[in-house]
């Protein structure tokens, strides 16, 4: 037995023992060292003992383990997770191809020949079908391809683009899968020259009613239709792509030379005898700039009527729209006719014009109807519109292009609406408009018992000639 003395100190008021903290520290350095001699001893002891062996045997390892070892080492990588979608695009796809950005490729088909490649694609979304016929319908435009058909605002059909020697169909479903998703095809195939080059046949006849466009009634109480001389470009010159029924309204405006384009190579205006890529969306300076000279050709004897061009001392209107814009002249006479929103008339905010920027059914007929009323726009609620128009999506329409819409149905059969889009319960305020459509816009101007069209204006021309 271990003796352990505990040094004592006494208080000389207290007369207590306190063991400090360097004593217990002593302590268990004593108490350690007794252990471990101990163990020592017993394990000395214990060596030719008869329970050494099994003491031995006990701790020693498990024989098993030398026939069958184990091995430590990190665990297997995981198997990637199998998809239903293994299918890629081929590697000479054509970038110039949108693709719709929710969309899964699930299939890659078609036959190649050495003249000739036709290819399909079959896509899968958990995006509507409206919301995919909207995306292409945008991106052919902005990226100039030139589109043959389109399907009808039900869904029927197919869009059918082309550019340079590449013809793509893109075919939708007009409703959705169980389950929410949204399948459609992208057929693409790259042809010669001379086949690309050829007018392709258009179906987009089946997105207006069957019956034929508006054909208004002048001042003098006849009935206009577009006209058809001999200097007029008739439907066999224009371009098999303008819709069917928008074909001799741009005809007509040609002839008058308001639809010029500017190209990409110069800043000058050119003048074509038809209207170039008339399916591409129409920016907002370009319907600025024919909505100044359709107008102005329309009322050329009428300088009452006609929009003055601003001029060099003019203060712009809109920050984005400098006095050196080619444009300048014609957009700064519209706002400072009040024709169009902008800080001068106080009616709007915003001070940008976004020249560039796709122009919009509604804003089309907020800066057009003005000018065949020549009168204020009346008070307008969404009701209101929805009783008079029957659109579904009268809720959709900004509260000032409101105003238009409902004054442009005040106008009858020679409204805007249904001179462009035929009949339709779906207005869809924003939806971007092609060429062809703003054309369309710009043939009459005027209400019922006033006006005059862009064939009026012809047969004014050439009344000296004769």
């Amino acid at each position: 037995m271990l003796n352990i003395i505990f040094t004592q100190r006494r208080g000389n008021s207290q007369g207590r023992s306190k063991i400090t903290k360097t004593n217990k520290t002593n302590i268990l350095a004593a108490v350690n060292t007794w252990l471990a001699v101990c163990l020592l001893a017993a394990v000395t002891g214990c060596a030719n003992s008869p329970n050494s062996k099994a003491l031995e045997e006990s701790l020693a390892a498990d024989p098993k383990l030398k026939q069958n070892p184990v091995v430590f080492s990190s665990p297997p990588p995981a198997t990637a997770i199998e998809t239903n979608s293994t299918a890629k695009l081929p590697p000479d796809f054509p970038t110039e191809i949108p693709l719709y950005p929710n969309a899964e490729l699930i299939e890659v088909g078609g036959q190649t020949d050495p003249s000739q490649k036709n290819v399909r694609l079959r896509w899968e979304s958990t995006d509507p079908v409206n919301s995919v016929q909207n995306f292409y319908s945008t991106e052919f435009g902005r990226r100039n391809w030139e589109i043959v058909s389109r399907p009808t605002a039900e869904g029927q059909g197919s869009f059918v683009a082309t550019r340079d020697n590449l013809r793509v169909t893109v075919s939708l479903s007009p409703t959705q899968k169980v389950g929410g998703s949204t399948e459609f095809a992208i057929d693409y195939s790259k042809d010669s020259p001379e086949i690309a080059a050829s007018p392709q046949p258009n179906n987009s006849e089946s997105r207006t009613s069957p019956t034929a466009s508006p054909t208004p009634s002048n001042s003098e109480g006849t009935t206009p239709t577009p006209s058809a001389s001999s200097k007029s470009a008739t439907v066999s010159q224009l371009d098999t792509q303008i819709p069917q029924q928008l074909r001799q309204f741009v005809a007509d405006l040609s002839q008058l030379e308001v639809l010029k384009v500017r190209s990409t190579e110069s800043a000058n205006l050119e003048t074509a005898s038809s209207l170039p890529q008339p399916n591409k969306i129409v920016t907002r300076r370009e319907y600025a700039r024919w909505l100044v000279a359709a107008n102005n050709q329309i009322y050329a004897s009428r300088q009452a009527k006609q929009i003055r061009l601003a001029v060099d001392s003019s203060e712009p209107a809109f920050y984005d729209l400098p006095k050196t814009d080619p444009d300048f002249s014609a957009i700064q006479g519209l706002a400072e006719a009040g024709v169009i929103p902008s800080s001068l008339s106080g009616e709007t905010k915003d001070v940008k014009f976004r020249p560039d920027a796709p122009l919009t059914r509604e804003t089309m007929i907020l800066w057009k109807v003005p000018l065949d009323s020549r009168q204020v726009l009346p008070t307008a609620n969404i009701e209101g519109v929805k009783e008079k128009w029957g659109f579904q999506d009268a809720s959709k329409i900004d509260s000032q292009a409101s105003r238009a819409v409902l004054a442009d149905f005040n106008n009858g059969d020679l409204a805007n609406i249904r001179r462009v889009f035929g009949f339709t319960t779906l207005f869809q305020p924003k939806k971007s408009v092609t060429r062809a459509e703003a054309a369309a816009s710009l043939w009459y101007f005027g209400v019922q018992d006033q006006g005059l069209s862009a064939k009026d204006a012809l047969e004014a021309k050439s009344k000296p000639a004769e």
